[in-house]
């Protein structure tokens, strides 16, 4: 469809904001259950084209009885990067964060 150059884009995060905030989540899940140094190997691709989320999570970590099951890791810093776009949708629609009209006084307008 062609544009003028005026498209306007209805609220919500763009792109880039997605892909940041589903590839915080899937690490910091991951980095929360390893300590960094016991990761060999770890690499979060996160894309989000046409309003689908897709992410992947490679972990290389050495399997210990005490450490946790690498495969479980993964499912589990998807499913956070998942749930952590899932909520800055919602709180974009809800226009949560969102300055307000204000003048000063403490009083929406």
């Amino acid at each position: 469809m062609p544009t003028d150059g005026n498209e306007t884009r209805s609220p919500g995060p763009t792109d880039e904001k997605v892909v940041e905030t589903a590839a915080e989540a899937a690490e910091g899940f991951v980095l929360s259950q390893y300590k960094q140094s016991r990761i060999t190997d770890l690499d979060v691709t996160v894309r989000f084209t046409d309003g689908t989320l897709d992410v992947d999570v490679y972990l290389n970590a050495p399997a210990e009885p005490e450490a946790p099951d690498p495969d479980r890791v993964v499912e589990e810093a998807v499913a956070a990067a998942t749930e952590a776009v899932d909520e800055l949708f919602a709180a974009t629609e809800s226009g949560a964060g969102e300055p307000g009209p204000t003048d000063g006084d403490g009083y929406d307008r």
